[in-house]
C-alpha cells in the first residue's frame, strides 16, 4: 500500500512538473513575442514616413540581394522609384532608412551621430572603439588630438616613403608587362598600401611585397594584429623618454602617426591611454590600407578602360616630372588632369559604398519628414554617385565634372567618397596624395589596360570589392624621345 501510494504522488508531481513546465514555456513563448512584436513596432515606427520597395512579410528584402555582383543595380534602382530615401528591411525587425540624394545626406553628415551598432560591430572588435567607431565625448577628444597628425608638415615626408613602396610593386610588374596576359590588381596594391602604411605609421620597413603575409584565420588575426600594435607603441614609448618635445624627433628623423598619438595632449595635459593608442594605431592602419587599395585598384581599372584619358594623364604627368623617376612634394599639384580622373573613379568605385548611423535623438530633414532617436539611418554612397537626378549620364567615366565651372552648383554632399562634416574621414588628404603617386609613377612606367572578359563584379562591402577580383593588362609605355 505504501508503495502503490508512493507510485501516486510520484505520478501526481510528475503531472503537476508537466503541467508547470507546458506553463512556463507558455510564458516565456508569450513573452518573446511580445518583445520581438515590440521591436517590430519600433522598427516600424522609425520608418512610418518613408516609403520603400516592396518586401517579403517575413526576410523583407534580403532576398533582393544576393552577393552576386548585381546588389549595387537593384538598389540604384530601387532609388529611381523615391526621390530622396527609401526604407530597407532585413528580416522582420531590423529597417534601414536609405539616403540616396545629397538634400537628404546633408542632414546626417552634418550632425555627429555615432555609426550604427549593427553594420560596425564586426569591425569594433577587430580595431577597437578607435576613431571610426567611437562616440560622443571620446570621439571629439580623439579627433582633436589626432588632426595634427595629418597636418601637410607631417604628411610631406610621406611623399619619398610611398614613392618607394610604389616602386618596390612596380619593379615586380616587370614579368607581367612580357605576358599579355591580366592579373589581378587588388592583391598587389593591397601589399603596396601595407609597406607604405607601415612606414608612414610606425617607420617600420616590413618588406611584406617581397616576403608576402601570411593569411590568418580572424581571431588569430586579430591576436597577432593587437600584439604587434601593443610591442611597437611599447618600444617607441621607451625611445621617446629620451625626447621630451617632437621638435626634437623631427630633427632627427620625420614624424610618423605613432609620434604624433604618442605625443598628443589635451588641455589638462593628458595623452591617449595604451587601450586608445592600440586602437586608434589599429583603426589607422584599417582606414589607410585597405580603403586606399581599393580606391587606387579602381582607378586603374578606370584608367584601363578609357585610354583616351589615360593618354592625357600621361602626358601630363610626364611634364610634371621633368625626367625623374619618383613624385615629390611640390608635384602633387602639378597633375589636375589625373586629379580629376582619380576623383571621377572615387565616384564610380566609392571605397566605402555606405556609411550608417543610429540615431540619438529625432532627425529631421529638409521637408519636414522625421525619423526619432534610435533609427538606423545609412547613406548610400554608391547611390548617391550614381544618382540620375543630380549627375548628368551618370554611369559615364567623365573626369570634366570635376573641373572648376562644373563643380561650382553642384551641392558639396553630391561627391562623398571621404563622407563629409564632423565625421568625415581625417586622412583624406593622406589617401589622396597616395592615390596621386601611385598613378602618377604607374602611369609613367605602363600603359595599363582592359580585359574585356573580365570585368569586375561589385559587391557591397565595408570596403568596396570585386566578388571576381579587378583585372587588367600592362605592357611597357614606350620611350619618349
Amino acid at each position: 500500500m505504501e508503495l502503490s501510494g508512493a507510485v501516486r504522488r510520484f505520478q501526481m508531481d510528475a503531472s503537476l512538473m508537466h503541467q508547470l513546465l507546458v506553463v512556463v514555456c507558455l510564458i516565456v513563448f508569450v513573452y518573446t513575442v511580445a518583445v520581438l512584436m515590440s521591436k517590430r513596432r519600433q522598427a516600424s515606427r522609425c520608418v512610418e514616413s518613408f516609403a520603400g520597395p516592396p518586401k517579403h512579410w517575413l526576410l523583407g528584402h534580403v532576398l533582393e540581394f544576393k552577393q552576386d555582383g548585381t546588389d549595387f543595380d537593384v538598389l540604384v534602382n530601387m532609388g529611381k522609384n523615391f526621390p530622396y530615401a527609401f526604407t530597407l528591411w532585413f528580416g522582420p525587425f531590423v529597417s534601414f532608412l536609405n539616403l540616396h540624394h545629397p538634400d537628404y545626406v546633408k542632414t546626417m553628415l552634418t550632425s555627429t551621430e555615432p555609426k550604427d551598432d549593427v553594420a560596425y560591430r564586426f569591425i569594433s572588435s577587430w580595431i577597437g572603439d578607435g576613431l571610426l567607431v567611437s562616440k560622443g565625448e571620446k570621439w571629439f577628444r580623439h579627433r582633436r588630438l589626432l588632426t595634427p597628425g595629418f597636418h601637410y608638415d607631417v604628411l610631406k615626408p610621406y611623399v619619398k616613403l610611398m614613392a618607394e613602396s610604389v616602386e618596390t610593386m612596380l619593379d615586380k610588374w616587370e614579368d607581367l608587362a612580357k605576358t599579355n596576359e591580366s592579373f589581378e590588381l587588388f592583391e598587389h596594391v593591397s601589399l603596396m598600401t601595407l609597406d607604405s602604411i607601415m612606414k608612414c605609421a610606425f617607420s617600420y620597413n616590413s618588406n611584406c611585397q617581397n616576403e608576402g603575409p601570411h593569411g590568418f584565420r580572424y581571431r588569430k588575426a586579430r591576436r597577432v594584429a593587437h600584439s604587434h600594435t601593443e610591442e611597437v607603441i611599447r618600444k617607441r614609448k621607451e625611445a621617446l623618454k629620451k625626447e621630451k618635445e617632437l621638435g626634437h624627433v623631427q630633427s632627427k628623423r620625420y614624424l610618423d602617426f605613432l609620434d604624433i598619438l604618442l605625443c598628443a595632449k589635451d588641455e589638462q595635459q593628458q595623452g591617449l591611454s595604451d587601450e586608445d593608442l592600440r586602437a586608434e594605431v589599429d583603426t589607422f592602419m584599417f582606414e589607410g590600407h585597405d580603403t586606399t587599395a581599393s580606391g587606387i585598384s579602381f582607378a586603374f581599372y578606370g584608367l584601363a578602360c578609357h585610354p583616351e584619358h589615360q593618354k592625357i594623364c600621361r602626358d601630363e604627368i610626364l611634364q610634371a616630372l621633368d625626367g625623374k623617376d619618383t613624385m615629390e612634394w611640390g608635384d602633387l599639384s602639378k597633375i589636375p588632369y589625373t586629379t580629376m580622373c582619380i576623383k571621377e573613379s572615387l565616384r564610380l568605385y566609392p571605397p566605402v559604398p555606405g556609411i550608417s548611423r543610429k540615431t540619438t535623438k529625432p532627425m529631421t530633414f529638409f521637408d519636414g519628414r522625421t525619423v526619432p532617436e534610435g533609427s538606423l539611418v545609412g547613406t548610400s554612397v554608391f547611390g548617391i554617385h550614381r544618382n540620375e537626378t543630380v549627375w548628368e549620364n551618370p554611369h559615364v567615366f567623365d573626369p570634366l565634372r570635376f573641373l572648376p565651372e562644373n563643380t561650382f552648383n553642384r551641392s558639396p554632399h553630391a561627391f562623398v567618397p571621404f563622407s563629409a562634416g564632423p565625421r568625415n574621414c581625417i586622412g583624406q588628404n593622406f589617401a589622396m596624395n597616395e592615390m596621386k603617386i601611385v598613378i602618377a609613377q604607374t602611369l609613367k612606367k605602363y600603359e595599363l589596360m582592359e580585359d574585356p572578359t573580365r570585368k569586375p563584379k561589385l559587391i557591397p562591402k565595408l570596403v568596396l570589392r570585386s566578388l571576381n577580383g579587378i583585372h587588367i593588362k600592362i605592357k611597357p609605355v614606350a620611350p619618349h624621345l
